[in-house]
């Protein structure tokens, strides 16, 4: 299964043109090891569009949670609430 997500992935790359700060360049092709150069940035990308989503539902549980009731009985009552509605789901 892993080996097919492999081989998809390959298959279904294009090629793409971007320009890169000549720092970013050294960068890589100083930390990408036995990797090649498009690979080394293929991972990056990947790491950074995963951190971005950590980002991003990071500040969604700090706004939903920073909504929560401050009061410990409304704050029972949300979470009562909560765990009722994600149990009928």
């Amino acid at each position: 299964m892993i080996r097919l997500l492999i081989e998809m992935r390959t298959t279904a790359r294009a090629t793409r043109s971007f320009s890169l700060d000549r720092e970013i360049l050294a960068e890589i092709r100083r930390t990408r090891g036995a990797l090649s150069q498009s690979e080394r940035v293929n991972r990056l990308l990947r790491l950074a569009l995963d951190w971005e989503r950590r980002a991003a539902l990071d500040r969604e549980t700090a706004s939903f949670y920073g909504s929560a009731p401050a009061d410990r009985t409304e704050r029972r009552a949300f979470e009562s609430a909560t765990i009722e509605s994600l149990a009928r789901d």
